[in-house]
């Protein structure tokens, strides 16, 4: 299922807006949000994010929040768990709307209509990235509150960004049928096929190995 717009909407909120400087996210973003789960293949896929502690751990390394904007996203949580429990079960539907948006993408399909829908739902609740902060320091954004949207403003622009140039940008999915990682090809020639030569690629080159010596 993709992220209910009704839940959207009604996302709990904590009541201050505030000003605050969000680093440009890069392109591979909201890959690097999608990949937390990994092995997706597998009869038991692992998932780094098992609550909204892992998710707010995971924001404060990569999300491009301010540090102080994240401190007060924890204490909200703190003080409404329940609240909390509920924005992480948004984050985990949005993060898998974006995955099949990519998975699709990679596979070169046409994007599903719902989740396509779906992000832009989130999209248009977002905070808006109307001027930036500085030469160096990102954009200058008004968060309202403790939001999905605004927790994961910098995945949504990643993945809208990364959507509209992802005829560039060879969108490419593990060949490991039980891993399915997501990632961008930037290798020169454009034909890598493993989210990592030294894990899938190298079970790949084992398997080949011990083929031959059964067929020798």
């Amino acid at each position: 299922m993709g992220v209910s717009y009704s839940s959207l909407m009604t996302a709990s909120r904590h009541p201050a807006s505030v000003m605050a400087a969000i680093a440009a996210p890069g392109d591979g973003l909201c890959l690097d949000f999608v990949n937390t789960r990994y092995w997706r293949g597998s009869a038991v896929p692992t998932d780094e994010l098992t609550g909204f502690q892992p998710l707010h751990g995971w924001l404060k390394e990569k999300g491009g929040h301010e540090e102080k904007t994240l401190d007060a996203a924890g204490a909200w949580a703190a003080k409404a768990p329940a609240k909390a429990g509920e924005l992480f079960g948004e984050a985990i539907a949005l993060r898998e709307t974006i995955h099949r948006l990519f998975a699709a993408a990679a596979s070169e399909a046409a994007l599903p209509v719902a989740d396509f829908d779906a992000l832009n739902a989130t999209l248009a609740i977002a905070p808006a990235r109307g001027r930036l902060a500085s030469p160096d320091g990102g954009w200058e954004v008004c968060l309202p509150g403790v939001s999905v949207s605004a927790l994961l403003a910098p995945v949504l622009w990643s993945a809208a960004d990364l959507l509209l140039s992802r005829k560039d940008r060879r969108i490419r999915q593990c060949a490991n049928e039980k891993c399915r990682f997501l990632f961008i090809d930037e290798s020169k020639n454009g034909t890598r096929r493993w989210c990592d030569m030294s894990s899938c690629g190298n079970r790949a080159k084992a398997h080949r190995h011990l083929m031959k010596k059964k067929q020798g």
